[in-house]
């Protein structure tokens, strides 16, 4: 290919002039593209926490001990900190999904909405682990 001057290109040539597109060391990362990404995630979390909740039920049909056992891991502090990331992951995809649920619905497509239903993604979705982590530790689990 000749430019205006006459001058030859090669594609290679042409290929490196081209710009590159923004990386995340120049592009700032917007709050609905985070909360996007996090969706995806707590997806991919809750494969992993079903899996303890078939174990927790198999150990439940298996007899008492096994499911004492099962109770067991799942009471220990690494275990209630598993059970709280799961109880997160729960309520922010849940509410990641209202807030696609919106969008589905072509609404909320203004940036200041866009914005405020991602931050209102993550504040409700902490305060309800929060809420219902608080109910079940004050209660001791619903036993009296």
């Amino acid at each position: 290919m000749a430019d205006a001057n006459g001058n030859l290109h090669t594609k290679a040539a042409l290929k490196a002039a081209r710009p590159l597109s923004p990386h995340l060391q120049i592009y700032r990362p917007l709050v609905n593209m985070v909360m996007s990404i996090i969706h995806r995630i707590t997806g991919v979390a809750l494969y992993a926490g079903t899996l303890i909740v078939a174990a927790v039920l198999v150990a439940a049909a298996s007899g008492p001990e096994a499911y004492s056992t099962a109770t067991g891991l799942l009471g220990s502090w690494p275990g209630l900190f598993v059970l709280f990331g799961y109880t997160w992951a729960l309520l922010h995809h849940l509410t990641g999904g209202v807030r696609h649920f919106i969008w589905d619905s072509g609404h909320g497509y203004d940036l200041d909405t866009i914005d405020l239903l991602s931050w209102g993604t993550l504040a409700v979705s902490l305060a309800g682990t929060v809420a219902i982590w608080g109910y079940v530790l004050l209660t001791r689990g619903g036993a009296v």
